[in-house]
């Protein structure tokens, strides 16, 4: 579905008001002899051609930054070719639930990438997987007048007042890669997490060539979108082969050293009753393997993202296969959208990034 931005009309006297404050107090600075300010614990990004004390200051805030509010900033390049003319100047805000696994450090990665080579000031904030943290930092982000928001949320409810906040401001909201329950979200680009569900569950069966086996369940952070929907998508499988028993899930929380200790729980409680692991991501697939050898046991294993280990893992048959997640595909279509929202264009509500299975056929094309 093609949406008009309408945002710009409210943006733009929202947003006056704030650049005619934001001189006044910059005059002030700079008659004081400031060279940086900063907020807490948070970095911002500056525009071209800003001093190199101030850009000093900048990366210094940012490296030391820690907590909830830590960042770190993009800052556009000189003046030279842009791949999108209508983006550069603009100055947009990234919050993600976390910034300490591969795939959404990833997405910041790319994120920075893109805004580099389009002349746009990007920041981004670690949430500490803390909803609470990125609704202050949605908050900060308002303050500092950025044009558009970018949300990787950690809760789908939690996280519903990062859109109100924004919505409020006039200030577009783009969600990327897991979901907020909130209508007023401006736009979503991300995957569809229940077939990926369906997609390792039926790999799995696939693989073990048999409808009548035991797994355990790794489970993502509970009450988050992606957790919610890749289980629904496992346990629609699960509806057509009753002999296939589900006989533990927990979470891990996306994490591979949680999965390691939950998986060494398991392997005491159940031993060889477990016939095989399908996780959520591949992090914690790769900590339950962790696990699995350290306890001289060959167990099959299958995850989500297709994260650098992950590719390696089953190269060397250690996982039997990762459904690929385009960590870069979805940032970039979710940067993308701002910009058309904020220029007003056309824009699509939901953008959709199909997954693509790594198995030990195809994973020469997902190395590097």
């Amino acid at each position: 579905m093609i949406i008009y931005s309408k945002f710009n009309e409210v943006r733009k006297t929202k947003k006056e008001t704030l650049r005619k404050v934001l001189a006044v107090v910059m005059t002030s600075a700079v008659a004081a002899g400031l060279t940086a300010c900063g907020n807490g614990n948070s970095s911002t990004s500056t525009a071209a051609g800003t001093s190199s004390a101030s850009s000093a200051a900048a990366s210094s805030a940012s490296s030391g930054a820690s907590g909830s509010s830590a960042a770190s900033s993009s800052v556009s390049g000189t003046s030279g070719s842009s791949k999108s003319g209508s983006a550069e100047g603009l100055s947009i805000g990234a919050t993600y639930y976390t910034l300490q696994t591969e795939f959404c450090m990833r997405m910041d990665d790319a994120a920075k990438k893109w805004a580099k080579e389009n002349g746009v000031n990007y920041t981004s904030y670690d949430g500490n997987n803390d909803a609470a943290s990125q609704l202050e930092q949605v908050e900060t982000m308002i303050a500092d007048g950025v044009d558009a928001i970018i949300l990787n949320p950690q809760d789908a409810d939690a996280c519903s007042a990062c859109v109100d906040a924004a919505v409020e401001a006039g200030i577009p909201i783009v969600g990327v890669n897991t979901m907020v329950n909130n209508e007023n979200l401006t736009a979503y680009v991300g995957s569809q997490d229940v077939s990926a569900g369906e997609e390792i569950m039926n790999y799995m069966i696939d693989y073990m060539d048999s409808e009548e086996f035991n797994i355990v369940v790794i489970e993502g952070p509970m009450g988050q979108s992606a957790q919610l929907q890749r289980i629904e998508g496992i346990t629609n499988v699960l509806k057509d082969y009753p002999n296939i028993k589900i006989i533990a899930q927990n979470t891990a929380n996306w994490s591979r050293s949680e999965a390691m200790t939950l998986m060494e729980t398991w392997i005491t409680t159940y031993g060889d009753e477990i016939d095989a692991v399908v996780s959520e991501n591949d992090e914690m697939a790769l900590g339950a393997r962790e696990a699995i050898e350290a306890a001289g046991m060959d167990i099959p294993c299958i995850g989500i993202d297709g994260i650098t280990d992950a590719v390696t893992a089953v190269s060397n048959g250690k996982m039997i296969a990762s459904d690929f997640q385009n960590a870069e595909g979805q940032i970039t279509g979710a940067l993308e959208t701002a910009v058309k929202c904020v220029n007003g264009e056309d824009f699509e509500k939901e953008v959709w990034i199909p997954f693509e299975m790594i198995t030990p056929d195809n994973y020469a094309d997902y190395l590097n």
